[in-house]
């Protein structure tokens, strides 16, 4: 048996034109008395990509859509499987693999995706999801994410991207600074977006 379950890939990074470079840039001038000549663009997407991937991490949300691809080695719940992002948009193809590594597309009238804001599911057309071979695999891909370029996220959260990137901006040569940091205004911001938990850590 595989002592791997799962295996989640991004496909497709944040497009450069989805970066809210020019309003990072007013925002670090009033906070910081940036200098626009002071630091390259390239720079300043890094810092909002960091920001972007902390905050998902923090919330459990895809902040903007793009791609990925989950391999799984044997389904959890063959009635539905969770997905393991949120928010899931649509699944593109479910892929079963088998143990000689032979490829099949299943037809998409074999499976629906059952939206959730928490808990999206895989569900199957009839009673289970098609087995997965021993030594196989099923890959899903999907695209997920709030929205589709920065004009669409919620403003609190486009707020918090910016604070926390003006954040590693500000302390970008600070090496005292504890792994997840985070300011208090970030984590008030994405408070509410957060996965509900119950018990010992299982999301409901």
């Amino acid at each position: 048996m595989r002592s791997e379950l799962m295996m989640l890939i991004e496909e497709t990074a944040v497009a450069d034109a989805a970066l809210p470079v020019a309003q990072f840039k007013a925002h670090l001038r009033l906070g910081t008395g940036f200098a626009e000549d002071d630091v390259q663009d390239e720079v300043l997407r890094s810092f909002l990509r960091a920001a972007i991937a902390a905050i998902e991490a923090r919330t459990g949300k895809i902040l903007i859509s793009r791609q990925f691809s989950w391999t799984v080695y044997n389904w959890r719940d063959a009635t539905g499987e969770v997905l393991p992002v949120v928010p899931v948009q649509m699944v593109t193809s479910v892929t079963l693999r088998d143990g000689g590594g032979q490829d099949t597309v299943l037809d998409p009238a074999a499976y629906r995706l059952e939206r959730d804001s928490q808990r999206p599911r895989l569900r199957p057309a009839g009673a289970l999801l098609p087995t997965v071979a021993t030594g196989g695999a099923a890959i899903v891909a999907l695209v997920a994410g709030m929205a589709a370029d920065w004009g669409g996220l919620p403003a609190d959260l486009g707020q918090a991207v910016l604070l926390l990137a003006a954040h590693y901006y500000e302390y970008r040569h600070e090496t005292a600074l504890g792994d997840g940091c985070m300011p208090f205004g970030v984590t008030s911001l994405i408070q509410r977006y957060r996965t509900v938990r119950f018990g010992s850590g299982v999301v409901q």
